[in-house]
């Protein structure tokens, strides 16, 4: 049984599509929900569900002081996959490679269309017939790890970036629980 580690800055919905779907003889399970965001709703919405929590606040702190203190905290749980969960942080080098081939993410595009933020205003001003989303492997480069899951969602005469972020969510909610038991499975 693989021990996911699941990183928020948020709400976390993303967050609890995952922990929910870990039951069962889904072959992992959570073992911390973490945030970079003291008050995160997504902490309380973890801890509702039984999962520990903790707050590495990123704020006020150097990029190697707050990825130092992270390490601490995810290392002291133990997991064999961290998956990040709308976790708003760049990470270092450094990181990601101590953590490599264990770190995955969820991103609102259809990658490698659109890496980093506003991926649904850019879609729309492209006049793209479909946005989506897509789980990959975290890597140094920014949203370019290999792809592990996409799922396409058409763009609607009308749609605006709230209305099509509305339903790639919930296609996200599919795919990343789905992803992550292909994954653990490995």
């Amino acid at each position: 049984m693989k021990r996911v580690a699941i990183l928020i800055s948020g709400g976390g919905s993303n967050m609890v599509a995952l922990v929910r779907a870990m039951t069962g003889d889904f072959p992992a399970r959570p073992v911390l929900v973490l945030s970079n965001v003291p008050g995160a709703g997504g902490l309380a919405r973890a801890e509702a569900l039984g999962v520990p929590t903790a707050t590495v606040d990123h704020r006020g702190r150097t990029r190697e002081e707050f990825e130092a203190d992270l390490i601490a905290t995810l290392d002291a749980a133990t997991p064999d996959i961290i998956a990040l969960a709308g976790f708003m942080r760049i990470l270092t080098r450094a990181f990601i490679r101590r953590y490599q081939g264990r770190m995955l993410n969820i991103h609102p595009s259809l990658l490698p269309k659109y890496p980093g933020l506003h991926t649904h205003a850019r879609a729309l001003a492209a006049g793209d017939a479909q946005g989506g989303c897509t789980v990959h492997e975290v890597t140094a480069d920014l949203d370019m790890g290999p792809i592990l899951g996409q799922m396409p969602v058409p763009i609607l005469p009308g749609d605006t970036e709230d209305t099509l972020a509305a339903r790639v969510l919930v296609q996200e909610h599919i795919l990343y629980p789905a992803t992550l038991r292909a994954f653990a499975q490995r």
